[in-house]
Formats: C-alpha cells, sequence, structure tokens
C-alpha cells in the first residue's frame, strides 16, 4: 500500500456533526428571554408571509408541485388554502416568508435569517400533529416549535458568527439547510446518531451559490432560496429517518470534504457554544422591508426627508459613511433590473425615502423606480467605509449595524450628519421597536383575513402562555 492510499476505515464523525446533534437532542433552553423573543419572532416571520401573499411573483411558485395532488393530513400552508406533503409545505411557507426581505436578521462573518427555519419547522410539526391525532396520538403544541426555532436560530448563527461562506461564493441558506435539517430530525423522533447523519446530508447536499444576490445577475431566486433550503432539510431529515446511512467525514475527508472543496481547506471556527444566544439577540426588521445593512440608512433617510424633499435639484452630493460588509453587499451603481436588484442597494433604499418620506415593499416595484429622481439621486452617492464602524459591526458586545448620511448642496451649504448606530430591530432598542413590530402583525394580519378571524388570532397569538400551550394544528388552522 502506497503513502497516498486512501485509508478506508469508517471515521469517527466530525465534531462539528457530534455538538449539533448533541445539542438538538439534549439541551434544555433555560432563557426567558429567548422564548419571549421566538414568540414575537413566530409572529413576525408570519406576518412577513401574509404581507407576500399579495404579490402573484410569489403566489406563482405556491402550491403542490403537481396541480390538484391532496395530502390526507398534510400541512396546512398560513395564508393559503394548501394542504401539502411537509416537504411542499416548507417550500410554500418559506418562500412567503423571505419574499419581501422583511424577516428578522442575524449580522455576523456569514449574514442570513434565522427564522427562514419556520417553513420546515411549522410544516413539519402541523403534519406530525395532524397524522398523531389521526392515529389517536397527542399533538405538537406551539411550545415546540417555539424551542425547535430557538434552537435553529442557535444553530445557523453560531456558525455564522466566524465563519463567512460568502467568501468562498456560498449562500448564507446552507445554514438554513443545514439548521432546519437538524431540528427537523429531532422532531421526527431520530436517535443522536441518525440526527448526525442527518446533519452529514445536509453538508454533502449541494449548496447554493450567491450569484442570484449580486450584480449581474441579482434576481428573484434570493426569496425563495431559503424555502428551497429548508424544504430540502425537511427531506433529508426524512430520508434520514428510513435509516439511510450518513458521512462522517463530510467536513474533514481530504480532497473531498466540504472543508477542501467548498471551504478552501479552512475549517470552521466557534467562539461560543450552542445556548440561546442568537435568539436573544436576532434582529427584527420592523419599519422596512430593506437588505438590513441599510437599516440604518433609511432611517437616516427618513430624518433627512424634511430637509431635501424640495431641493432634489440643487443636491450636489450625498455622502453615506457606512461598514464594510455593507459595500461588499449592497454598494451598487448603474441600472437596477428588477425588485431584488433594487432591494439590495444602498442608494436607492436612501433615495426613496428621502424624496418620498417612506420605502415599503411596493416601492421596488417598476412603476415606482420609474421615477427619474431617484437615479438622478443615486448618481450623486458615495458610499465610504468607516472603519469603527466596521469594527463595531463585528464587536460581539455591540454588534451595531451603523450608517452615516451628508447632503450636499451646490450653493456649499449642507446638511447635520445624521447617524443611527442601532436600527429600530436591535436588541438594544427592543422596547422601543416591540410595539411596533406588534402593530406590524396586525396590519399583516388585515392584509389577509377579515376581522372576525384577525380577533381570533389576535386572541390566540398576543397571550404567549395560551399559544405555548395550544396545539400546533389548532393554531395552524386560525391561519388559513
Amino acid at each position: 500500500m502506497s503513502a497516498t492510499t486512501p485509508n478506508a476505515a469508517r471515521p469517527a464523525p466530525d465534531q462539528v456533526l457530534v455538538d449539533i446533534a448533541d445539542y438538538v437532542a439534549n439541551y434544555t433552553i433555560a432563557s426567558e428571554e429567548a422564548y419571549r423573543t421566538a414568540h414575537y419572532d413566530l409572529l413576525d416571520t408570519l406576518g412577513c408571509g401574509f404581507e407576500a401573499l399579495s404579490y402573484p411573483a410569489c403566489t406563482k411558485l405556491l402550491g403542490p408541485i403537481v396541480p390538484g395532488t391532496v395530502v390526507p393530513n398534510g400541512a396546512k400552508v398560513p395564508g393559503t388554502p394548501y394542504q401539502l406533503d411537509p416537504v411542499q409545505a416548507a417550500f410554500n411557507l418559506g418562500a412567503t416568508i423571505r419574499w419581501l426581505d422583511f424577516n428578522d436578521t442575524w449580522l455576523a462573518a456569514e449574514w442570513g435569517h434565522p427564522s427562514d427555519n419556520l417553513g420546515g419547522i411549522l410544516m413539519t410539526a402541523d403534519w406530525l400533529s395532524r397524522n398523531a391525532i389521526a392515529q389517536g396520538r397527542s399533538p405538537l403544541c406551539v411550545a415546540d416549535v417555539l424551542t425547535a426555532m430557538i434552537k435553529a436560530h442557535e444553530i445557523q448563527g453560531v456558525i455564522a458568527l466566524q465563519n463567512g461562506f460568502n467568501r468562498v461564493g456560498l449562500d448564507h441558506v446552507v445554514l438554513v439547510k443545514v439548521a432546519t435539517t437538524a431540528v427537523v430530525a429531532q422532531m421526527l423522533g431520530l436517535s443522536r446518531d441518525e440526527i448526525i447523519n442527518a446533519v452529514s446530508l445536509a453538508f454533502v447536499d449541494g449548496q447554493s451559490l450567491r450569484t442570484y444576490r449580486h450584480a449581474p445577475n441579482t434576481g428573484s431566486r434570493k426569496s425563495w432560496a431559503a424555502g428551497d433550503a429548508t424544504s430540502r432539510g425537511v427531506r433529508l431529515a426524512l430520508i434520514a429517518k428510513t435509516g439511510e446511512m450518513g458521512y462522517p467525514s463530510v467536513l474533514t475527508a481530504k480532497t473531498w470534504g466540504f472543508y477542501d472543496v467548498l471551504f478552501k481547506g479552512q475549517p470552521f471556527r466557534f467562539d461560543r457554544p450552542y445556548g440561546s444566544y442568537v435568539m436573544e439577540n436576532v434582529l427584527f426588521k420592523i419599519s422596512f422591508p430593506a437588505e438590513f445593512h441599510a437599516q440604518t440608512a433609511v432611517e437616516c433617510a427618513m430624518q433627512l426627508h424634511p430637509l431635501v424633499r424640495d431641493r432634489l435639484k440643487d443636491v450636489r452630493r450625498v455622502t453615506i459613511r457606512t461598514h464594510e460588509s455593507a459595500i461588499r453587499i449592497i454598494d451598487k451603481t448603474g441600472p437596477l433590473a428588477n425588485p431584488a436588484d433594487r432591494d439590495h442597494c444602498i442608494q436607492y433604499m436612501v433615495a426613496v425615502p428621502m424624496i418620498f418620506g417612506h420605502l415599503t415593499a411596493a416601492d421596488y416595484e417598476d412603476a415606482v423606480a420609474a421615477d427619474p429622481r431617484i437615479d438622478a439621486l443615486r448618481d450623486k452617492m458615495v458610499c465610504v467605509e468607516d472603519a469603527q464602524f466596521s469594527r463595531d459591526y463585528l464587536d460581539p458586545n455591540k454588534r451595531s449595524i451603523a450608517n452615516a448620511i451628508t447632503v450636499e448642496f451646490n450653493d456649499g451649504t449642507r446638511t447635520p450628519e445624521v447617524v443611527v448606530e442601532y436600527p429600530i430591530g436591535h436588541r438594544r432598542r427592543r422596547e422601543e421597536g416591540i410595539p411596533l413590530l406588534l402593530e406590524k402583525f396586525r396590519v399583516n394580519l388585515a392584509r389577509r383575513f377579515a376581522a372576525k378571524q384577525q380577533q381570533a388570532i389576535l386572541d390566540v397569538a398576543l397571550d404567549r402562555k395560551r399559544l405555548a400551550a395550544m396545539a400546533v394544528n389548532e393554531f395552524v388552522d386560525l391561519l388559513v
């Protein structure tokens, strides 16, 4: 045997897989703050899905793969008439949740939206509950969904803290797939070793490129990529449930493993164990459906609106002082082809509120984008990195997402610089933000349901103890 002949002996599972499996199988969430935040997160995430159902570009993707398919005891997709198998139901709910870029966010070395996992979690829980009742067993309760949310948030977010998948061209939805696979495997009753197998399947699976998030290919797949990932997580967990084997060194295998093939040979780095940190610190998008690195920039623009709206023709230069991640992701010049292009352009997201005094999902559509004042103002904008903003963005004690804007006019005058370090959805602004989040949920309910049904939902949804104790299928029935 030569020195290069590989050893076929089956290795012990990679530690990353073991740590995830041990966490989902054995860790008890004791944080009251995590459960309180998860409750708000559940409502906000569902509300984002309800708003997305107003957009035909989203709804055309929904429903069963084969039209007319009926699934006995299937999962019911909130806001729709569909009752589907859990994999396709997860895609449906996941696509609506993410469509308008309005659900929660996590920012670190990698970015992402941990509530994307709710597609797989809630639809699996609903499917399991309906089948349990049909077989004379007890359904899952919403508390089980909240626990799964906390753990999915934690897996996705802790891996993201030190590991930039974007740096190697991979989309963050790989972490949605991994987190969904892990928590759904536990919900399905898999053993610790079977959960390890399931998570290995998620890592060995094909991973999405980020090209649909960046010029010149920015497009609507970024709005359904997370639905695809969370549904794939459900599918892989179901495959593992059959007893299908896993791949223990999927990450570390020389030449053929994830690290060597997709991560430039570097192992994942971790700076904390899994607990409930991510849910406690998650960022809510409350006021604006905008890529999160621009949230504070939009707040700045809203403050500048009264000073600029009547002097648009006199603007000479708009300086956006920002952080490195914003420059890398959303600093964009030139033509913007579609809504997905526009909601990832900081200049567009600043120009609209500066001109109109608002930024809504409808403002990314062609009718608004055709206003020539928007591109005229974009052309006068320049983004400049502030090194301190970039450091504070990564500081675990701050996690700020700061932006500052100054407008200069042709006569040499300028506005005061407006600076916002922490967006309205940040943990440091929870007391200010939660009432607005609940109002956002009420508004989104009203987009989809009649007044009587809205009130029935609110009576349960706003009472956390009552909601947590409710059977999942009963809660979902209120939402369809």
